[in-house]
């Protein structure tokens, strides 16, 4: 089992920043991959970016160039530095974490999620 806590949120204005963390325990051997998701009101679930246990990445296009993430192993915790945040940037972040096999997804874990708000 893993276990993902989010923290960071918060309020900011537009073309401000924050950081959000993943804070990461249990089983995290079997993860090869952790990532951003987000969720606006009435919108599904979209990716923001993930990184992988080597460290490659990937972002969303509408995020690439303003967002990075990044991973301190030491510390089992994963950062989404958030710059020139925008008010459709507002959504609920989840924390993911993914055990992949061939490529694919073979265990997800979710965290509980942390609320951005950007105010034009």
């Amino acid at each position: 089992q893993v276990q993902l806590v989010e923290s960071g949120g918060g309020l900011v204005q537009a073309g401000g920043s924050l950081r959000l963390s993943c804070a990461s325990s249990g089983s995290m051997f079997s993860i090869n991959r952790m990532g951003w998701y987000r969720q606006a009101p009435g919108n599904q679930r979209e990716m923001v970016a993930w990184i992988t246990s080597g460290g490659s990445t990937n972002y969303a296009d509408s995020v690439l160039g303003r967002f990075t993430i990044s991973r301190d192993m030491a510390k089992n915790t994963m950062y989404l530095q958030m710059n020139s945040l925008k008010p459709e940037d507002t959504a609920v972040y989840y924390c993911n974490a993914q055990s992949l096999y061939n490529g694919r997804p073979l265990t997800t874990y979710w965290g509980q999620g942390t609320q951005v708000t950007v105010s034009s």
